[in-house]
C-alpha cells in the first residue's frame, strides 16, 4: 500500500510539474498575447502625435499671413502722422490770416470810395432820361419809351497821312486821342494799295476810338459845353451833315479846342472827324434829339 502511495505521489508531482511547466508557458503566451496589444496602442498614439504636428504647421502659416496686417497699421500710423501735420499748421494759418484780415479791414473803407465814383451819373444822361424822353414822346406820339431814339455810339477818327513817311508821327496822334477820350485808340490800316499816294496795303495811316455808354455821354457833354465854344469865330454847326439814317458827322480842324491837350506838347495841328450814331429812323428825329442834347446848330 505504501508502494502504491509512493507511486501515486510521483504522478501527482509529475502532474504538478507539468502544470507548473505549463503555467509559465501560459504566462508567456499570455504575455506574448498582451505585448502585441500594448504595441498596437502606441501605434495608435503615434498618429495622434502626428496629428497635432499637422495642426501646428498651418498655425505657423497664419502669422505669416498676419504680417501684412501688421504693415497696414503701420501705414495708418503714417496717415495719422500726416493728419497731425495740418493740425499743427492750423494755428500757423490762423496767425498768418490775422494780418490778412487787418489788410482787408483797411481795404474795406477804400471800396465804398470807388463805388461812389462809379455811381456818379452824367448830367447829359440824366437829362435824357428825365426830360428829353418825355419831350420826344409828346412830339412824335410814341406809344412806348423804347421807341424814343437815343445815342448808340460816337466814333472819333484822326487821319495821319504823314505816317507813310515817318511812322513815329502816328504815336503823337494816338497819345492825344487817348487823352481826349479817356480810351485807348486802335490804329487804322490801309485796305488797298494806291501807287499815286505811295500807299501800301496794311500800312498804318491813322487811329480811331469808338465810345459807348457813359464815356460817350461824357465826351458829348464836353464837346457841346467846352470844346465847340472855344472854336474861333464859331457860329454853330451845319444842319446838313445828316446822312439820311439819323447819323450826324462833325469835322474839327484843331485838336487844341479840347482842354486835355497841352499846346507846348503839340508837334503838329491835326483835325478829326466825329460821327454821332443814333437809333433815329430819319434825319428829323435825329435833329430833334441832338438839339435837345444841346448841339449848337447854325440858325
Amino acid at each position: 500500500m505504501e508502494e502504491k502511495k509512493k507511486s501515486v505521489a510521483p504522478k501527482a508531482t509529475a502532474t504538478k510539474k507539468a502544470s507548473a511547466a505549463k503555467a509559465p508557458a501560459k504566462k508567456a503566451a499570455a504575455a506574448s498575447a498582451i505585448k502585441p496589444v500594448a504595441a498596437k496602442k502606441p501605434a495608435v498614439k503615434k498618429p495622434a502625435a502626428k496629428a497635432p504636428v499637422a495642426v501646428e504647421a498651418p498655425a505657423l502659416e497664419k502669422p505669416v499671413v498676419k504680417k501684412p496686417a501688421l504693415k497696414k497699421p503701420a501705414l495708418k500710423k503714417e496717415e495719422a502722422k500726416v493728419e497731425v501735420k495740418p493740425v499743427v499748421a492750423e494755428p500757423l494759418k490762423s496767425e498768418t490770416t490775422k494780418p490778412v484780415a487787418k489788410a482787408e479791414a483797411k481795404a474795406k473803407p477804400e471800396a465804398p470810395k470807388a463805388e461812389a465814383k462809379v455811381k456818379v451819373a452824367n448830367r447829359l444822361k440824366e437829362k435824357f432820361d428825365k426830360v428829353i424822353t418825355a419831350n420826344l414822346i409828346a412830339k412824335y406820339g410814341f406809344k412806348s419809351a423804347m421807341q424814343v431814339p437815343h445815342l448808340e455810339k460816337v466814333v472819333i477818327n484822326i487821319g495821319v497821312g504823314d505816317a507813310i513817311v515817318n511812322s513815329k508821327l502816328l504815336d503823337d496822334s494816338v497819345r492825344e486821342l487817348g487823352e481826349i477820350t479817356g480810351q485807348r485808340p486802335i490804329i487804322t490800316k490801309a485796305k488797298k494799295s494806291i501807287a499815286n499816294f505811295k500807299l501800301r496795303e496794311g500800312q498804318a495811316i491813322g487811329c480811331k476810338v469808338t465810345l459807348r455808354g457813359m464815356r460817350m455821354y461824357d465826351f458829348l457833354d464836353k464837346l457841346v459845353s467846352i470844346a465847340l465854344p472855344r472854336v474861333r469865330d464859331f457860329r454853330g454847326v451845319s444842319r446838313n451833315a445828316f446822312d439820311g439814317h439819323g447819323n450826324y458827322t462833325l469835322g474839327v480842324k484843331e485838336q487844341l479846342i479840347f482842354p486835355e491837350i497841352d499846346y507846348d506838347k503839340v508837334n503838329k495841328i491835326r483835325g478829326m472827324d466825329i460821327v454821332i450814331v443814333t437809333t433815329a429812323k430819319d434825319d428829323d428825329e435825329a435833329f430833334t434829339l441832338l438839339s435837345e442834347l444841346g448841339m449848337p446848330f447854325r440858325k
